[in-house]
């Protein structure tokens, strides 16, 4: 008894030492959203190939880019622009709103190059 609550006791304060990830708000994420439909489509599922459909992506996906983007690992010269004043908040805000619309990609006929 008293090695499971020595045990208990040492994985709760393990797990208040682990810092809170922040999560994003979906709602903040649509307010924020609207710079971003011009390319990307109102509801995530841009119409013009050349733009990426954000809908339905991964989360961790699109806050890694947005943060890449914003720190200029990746060169996007339009998405370094969008991204570079966004704060961390604001990037996790976007990702979980993006991830969380359906997306309007049933298979990848017609969406990929050379076809």
């Amino acid at each position: 008894m008293k090695r499971t609550l020595a045990s208990l006791a040492i994985s709760t304060l393990a797990f208040a030492a682990v810092p809170a990830f922040a999560k994003g708000d979906v709602e903040a994420g649509k307010t924020k959203s609207v710079t971003c439909q011009a390319c990307h489509g109102a509801d995530g599922n841009a119409a013009d190939p050349q733009y990426p459909r954000l809908a339905s992506q991964y989360h961790d996906y699109l806050a890694r880019a947005l943060h890449e983007y914003r720190d200029g690992t990746r060169t996007n010269p339009i998405m370094v622009g969008f991204a570079k004043p966004l704060t961390d908040q604001e990037i996790e805000d976007l990702a979980a709103y993006f991830s969380a619309l359906p997306t309007k990609l049933g298979t990848l006929k017609g969406h990929v190059q050379g076809e």
